[in-house]
């Protein structure tokens, strides 16, 4: 059971009988008595409930990053801030989108429903929108046979490992990515998400079909993406992350540069 259905279901019960409260029970109670006890911590919460219930199904949703494979942009144990309405207005549960605001674009960070496991949220960058063509050779990134300028930066240092670091400039957003010269990415498509694509031996080229999208972590070489497990369809898309509000770690060792929005 996720956390939203949670949310909703605890929206249900607490709001009727917060209704049944407002329009039935109170009128059946002594003139200025409390609500009993029971009542005041089920009934009495559901607009806070419900208010949270709205925000972060339609508003804005906080989402915790797991592991490595955004890094340098987003590290283990950043808390983030998710736009649900850059993609679509959606309903909650169901995912079914109602109103349409808009579609990712080359370089957002989005976060989306695991292909393979739907209950799973993953975050990458966009890389390729439906009808490009993404070539990844010698960990040379190339869009529609164009190579993405890169930038050497100085070396990337975390856990006791150096990385290769780049700065990338793809859809008018600016970032940074890493590359292990010792290492090989984590893999390339499996049968049942190459439709589309084709491994050689320098890499993988891919066509982005239709309501398509393929994504990118930007630490190249430690991250399970549409390399690996194939495009992820439109109706996956959660929303943009775009803030980040917390890492215990970083705060706490008194480092707070990081808080803010990112590209």
């Amino acid at each position: 059971m996720n956390f939203a259905l949670i949310i909703f279901l605890l929206c249900v019960v607490t709001g009727l009988l917060w209704a049944a409260d407002r329009w039935s029970w109170k009128k059946r109670r002594p003139e200025g008595a409390p609500r009993p006890l029971w009542l005041e911590y089920t009934a009495g919460f559901f607009p806070v409930i419900f208010a949270v219930f709205m925000l972060r199904s339609f508003v804005v949703e906080p989402f915790s990053i797991p592991s490595g494979s955004m890094i340098p942009t987003l590290r283990i144990g950043d808390l983030i801030l998710v736009n649900k309405f850059s993609y679509g207005v959606r309903l909650p549960i169901v995912h079914t989108k109602v109103l349409d605001t808009g579609a990712p674009v080359r370089g957002d960070v989005a976060v989306f429903r695991y292909p393979e496991d739907e209950t799973v949220d993953y975050i990458k960058r966009v890389i390729g929108l439906p009808g490009d063509v993404i070539r990844y050779e010698n960990k040379r990134l190339f869009v529609n046979d164009q190579p993405i300028a890169a930038k050497a930066l100085d070396p990337y240092f975390d856990a006791g490992r150096i990385s290769l670091q780049f700065e990338e400039q793809h859809g008018g957003k600016r970032y940074r990515t890493l590359n292990d010269d010792d290492r090989l990415p984590l893999g390339f498509l499996p049968p049942s998400g190459g439709r589309g694509c084709q491994v050689t031996d320098r890499g993988l080229r891919c066509e982005v079909p239709a309501g398509h999208y393929f994504m990118m972590g930007d630490n190249r070489d430690n991250s399970s993406d549409s390399r690996v497990f194939g495009f992820v369809h439109e109706r996956l898309l959660v929303g943009r992350a775009f803030f980040i509000w917390f890492n215990a770690g970083e705060v706490m060792s008194g480092k707070f540069e990081r808080l803010g929005g990112f590209e």
